[in-house]
């Protein structure tokens, strides 16, 4: 690996090699998501417990403060909303030259595999691995399942993730399932576990974070499930507790009901 694609990859995942980013990139498809209305304002307490952020190129020039930033995996492709009829046809919206500019540590791209337009969203991510090759900036792949969510299991995310990395991710996020070890132990490149919509309870977050972890994820890309938790901060210093600290679910649902009312 060349020393600036290692040097990137380093700024986002921390010398124990796990990771907590922080994506606020809901918009893109979603328009103001709740508790995104404005980013900054959500974003800035929660920080301190981020390795990086998930963000468009709009948000980021828009929304955050260049001298508080952490570093930024930038999302690059999109195209489509929530909306629409064909979701999963997204299309590289940003260019390397961009990243660039904007000193992105890492750039995201989503694939839809399964989809009509499969072809066109891996040929994407190939376009992308090598573009950031030339330039030694690292491609998360982000394994997008759309409305489908049924086909969050073992055996088809671990088909995506490992077709996202063959075609040169060096990082794919892709959804907790059950056997969640089957979809690490089949790609060769990091995963990362994304948060997919809120859930009901917080023990239901902490659980899925910490049977990840054990069986291989290196980190997390949490977003409604942080910030929208009525206590965020409380929220992401539980998850980085299980991320970065081995902590259990039950040691984070503690250190969540304490942080929420103040204890500690």
């Amino acid at each position: 690996m060349d020393w600036g694609m290692e040097n990137r990859l380093a700024q986002v995942i921390p010398s124990d090699g796990r990771c907590l980013f922080m994506p606020i990139d809901h918009g893109y498809f979603q328009g103001p998501t709740r508790n995104l209305e404005n980013p900054w304002n959500t974003l800035e307490p929660l920080l301190p417990y981020s390795d990086a952020v998930f963000v468009t190129r709009g948000v980021l020039r828009s929304c955050i403060v260049p001298a508080k930033s952490k570093p930024i995996v930038l999302r690059v492709s999109g195209g489509t909303s929530m909306v629409g009829d064909n979701l999963a046809n997204e299309g590289i919206t940003t260019s390397m030259e961009e990243a660039i500019r904007l000193n992105a540590s890492a750039v995201g791209i989503s694939v839809f595999i399964g989809s009509d337009y499969e072809k066109e969203n891996l040929l994407n991510l190939s376009s992308l691995v090598s573009e950031g090759e030339r330039y030694g900036i690292p491609v998360m792949a982000v394994t997008a399942v759309g409305r489908e969510l049924e086909k969050r299991d073992a055996r088809y995310l671990g088909l995506c993730c490992r077709i996202a990395a063959e075609l040169g991710a060096k990082v794919v996020k892709t959804y907790w399932c059950e056997e969640f070890d089957k979809v690490v132990d089949g790609c060769p490149v990091p995963v990362i576990m994304a948060g997919g919509p809120q859930v009901d309870t917080e023990r239901e977050v902490f659980d899925f974070v910490h049977d990840g972890m054990v069986r291989g994820a290196i980190g997390v890309n949490l977003g409604r499930n942080i910030w929208q938790n009525e206590a965020p901060v409380a929220m992401i210093r539980a998850i980085r507790y299980i991320v970065h600290e081995g902590g259990t679910a039950e040691e984070a649902d503690e250190l969540y009901q304490s942080a929420k009312t103040g204890v500690r």
